[in-house]
């Protein structure tokens, strides 16, 4: 079992920064991959970032590569997304995700953070 406690969520200007972080718990393997998504109302869940726990190589959407970044401290078994230049259209919860067979959906998912950027 693994467990998943998201922080750092907040309301920030338009042009701001927030850093989430992401604290796993419970079993965590190499072969994980973790991810952050999103959620927005009226909208569908959005994959953000995301990297295998056992390599060296991140992944990005389109929609927020060059302003986002997933980092890791090994050691606290943590996973980080720092959001620069966010844009109102950024506002959404925030989930973090962890999962054996992305393509198959995620296995495990964080209670989400609220994420809230004004004009």
């Amino acid at each position: 079992q693994v467990q998943l406690v998201e922080s750092g969520g907040g309301l920030v200007q338009a042009g701001g920064s927030l850093r989430l972080s992401c604290v796993a718990s419970g079993r965590i393997f190499n072969s994980y991959t973790m991810a952050w998504f999103r959620h927005a109302p009226g909208k569908e869940r959005e994959f953000l970032a995301g990297f295998n726990w056992g390599g060296d190589k991140s992944y990005y959407a389109d929609s927020v590569k060059g302003r986002f970044t997933i980092s890791r401290d090994n050691a606290k078994n943590t996973v980080y997304l720092q959001m620069n230049s966010l844009k109102p259209e950024d506002t959404a919860v925030y989930y973090c995700a962890a999962g054996l067979s992305p393509s198959q959906g995620m296995d495990y998912w964080g209670q989400g953070t609220q994420v809230t950027v004004s004009s």
